[in-house]
Order: C-alpha cells, then sequence, then structure tokens
C-alpha cells in the first residue's frame, strides 16, 4: 500500500501560499502522493488550483483528488480542460477522484439541484471522454489527448451504480474518508462489477484518512473534524473522528487494517496546517512500520487478499 499525504487546503486559516513548500517537503521526504479534497461552501482553497501549484513545484510526487464533485460542476467541457490542464502541467501524474458530491449547501449555492445526479455525473464523463478525444471541436479545434496522455480517474459511490460507474469509466474507486465496513463493501462491489464488465486485472483501491501529528494531535483532531462537520453534535462527527489518525498506535492499526483490506493507496490529510506535520508524519510512518522503497510504502505478512 503506498502512502500519500493531503495539501492542507481544507484547514480553516492555513497560510496559502504555503501550499507549495508544503507539496516539496512531501515529495523530498519520500510520500507517494499529494491529496486534494473539495468543496464550494466552506473555507477552502481550490483544489484544482493547490495542485497545479504543486504540479509545478514538485517533480514525482503523484496527485490525486479525493474527492472532485461533478453533481455541481456544470460544465463537463470547462471541468475536462482543467483536470487535463492539471495533468498537462505535472507531466501525467494527476489521477482526479471524482464524485456526485453530498453536501447540500454546495449544491444551493451553485444553483444545482441536490439530487437526481447519477445520470448526469454518467453524461459529463461521456462528454469529458469526448473532449480529450478532440471531439469536441470549434473553428480550430482543441488537442486531442491520447489515453495515455489524460487524467486516470478513480470514481467515488457507496451503492451499486457507484460500483458500476467506477468499472465502466474508472482505473479505481475511492473510498470514504472513514468507515471499515463502507471499505469492504465496497472493495467486494467495485470487484464484482470489474468482472462483470469485463475488465482486466483489477480496480485500484484509493482511501482517504484524517490524520494530525504532536502533543496536542487529540484536540486539534477533535476542533478539525467539529469544524469541517459543522459541529461536534453532527450526526457524522462520531463516525469520521474514531477512524482518524492521531497517535502511532491508532496509525499502525490502520496501515494494518487498511493493507489486508486490499487498499493500494492511502492519502492521509491534515487536521492541521502546520508545515511541521509533514516532517511529524513521515516519521511516524517510520516508527509505525512503513517503509521509503524510495517512497513510503506499507506492506502486511501475508500480502493483503482481495475478495
Amino acid at each position: 500500500m503506498k502512502i500519500g499525504i493531503g495539501l492542507p487546503v481544507a484547514v480553516p486559516r492555513r497560510p496559502a501560499r504555503e501550499v507549495g513548500q508544503w507539496a516539496q517537503d512531501a515529495e523530498r521526504l519520500g510520500f507517494h502522493s499529494l491529496g486534494s479534497i473539495d468543496r464550494l461552501v466552506y473555507d477552502i482553497l481550490d483544489p484544482l488550483v493547490c495542485l497545479g501549484v504543486a504540479a509545478a513545484v514538485t517533480e514525482r510526487v503523484q496527485l490525486f483528488s479525493s474527492i472532485l464533485n461533478v453533481g455541481w460542476r456544470r460544465n463537463p467541457v470547462l471541468f475536462a480542460k482543467q483536470l487535463a490542464t492539471v495533468d498537462l502541467l505535472s507531466g501525467g501524474r494527476l489521477t482526479a477522484g471524482l464524485g456526485i458530491g453530498g453536501w447540500p449547501d454546495d449544491f444551493a449555492a451553485s444553483g444545482v439541484r441536490a439530487k437526481g445526479h447519477g445520470k448526469l455525473f454518467d453524461d459529463t464523463l461521456v462528454e469529458m471522454r469526448r473532449v480529450w478525444d478532440g471531439e469536441v471541436k470549434g473553428v480550430s479545434g482543441p488537442t486531442p489527448l491520447p489515453g495515455a496522455d489524460r487524467p486516470r480517474l478513480f470514481i467515488g459511490g457507496l451503492v451499486q451504480p457507484g460500483y458500476a460507474r467506477a468499472a465502466r469509466f474508472g482505473e479505481g474507486w475511492v473510498a470514504p474518508v472513514s468507515g471499515r465496513e463502507f471499505l469492504e463493501n465496497g472493495i467486494r462491489g467495485v470487484t464484482e462489477e470489474w468482472a462483470r464488465a469485463g475488465r482486466p486485472g483489477r480496480p485500484q483501491i484509493l482511501v482517504p484518512r484524517y490524520f494530525c501529528c504532536g502533543p496536542d494531535a487529540a484536540d486539534l483532531t477533535s476542533a478539525y473534524v467539529g469544524h469541517y462537520y459543522g459541529s461536534e453534535e453532527s450526526p457524522y462527527y462520531e463516525s469520521v473522528r474514531v477512524d482518524c489518525l492521531d497517535s502511532d498506535e491508532r496509525l499502525r492499526e490502520e496501515l494494518i487494517a487498511l493493507s489486508r483490506a486490499g487498499v493500494d493507496d492511502l492519502v492521509l490529510y491534515p487536521a492541521d496546517s502546520s508545515l511541521d506535520q509533514v516532517r511529524l508524519l513521515a516519521e511516524a510512518l517510520e516508527r509505525s512500520g512503513a517503509r521509503r522503497t524510495p517512497t513510503f510504502e506499507f506492506t502486511t505478512t501475508p500480502p493483503a487478499h482481495r475478495p
């Protein structure tokens, strides 16, 4: 299982100009990937702009979005161009994790209905393919992006149509930020749909988790999760908080569990935006048994098996 670190885009009041330094530190310290999450009505930096910044200041580290919300992005041609731009800037390092989106405020602010977006999602993915194939033409026509030179897509979703969408359009599936049962059901569901679609090999599995390191890690994590989900009284607070990684013990426990479940990529998103978090996480991973070979990986013995 390869291990990456999220950019601090969604930590309130983060020093925005430090995003580039965070990306450089992450690459230097051996993280496999940099991640970015997405929300509209929140104190968050634009995820694609920040991935573009990361692309410009790094050379090796992979770039993930987990996830970008398609439901309220109503222009698939523009969206396809934005994704392709980040991919080109990075030299082909972007894997775009995409989902419908689940925050009602985001849909309200963008003037889009919050339900019934499965078909819209499918139509958007089809149109994006057309853009990248050069089928959307103007007077002079866009430059097509051959299959090897376009963003890889991972698809999120927790029900059968989402798993089928991942098998049809993606190279893998994005799990939710918490919930072992969601993860296990999702791996099983997307693997079954993958086989049903006649896809060779198996889908890649990407899991996001929140982390924080240091003596105040538990308090900082609780404050962040409470802020992100509205309050500690939110129905989502406890389910997310329990899967946050705020100690070496919790980190190692989760590394073992996710590796055994068959996860391919883990991206750890920060609950604190201090630049020290990049170094502290690298040190915690090494204490927890992860190895830099040359980027951070964690393997259980015996190796994980897929359902």
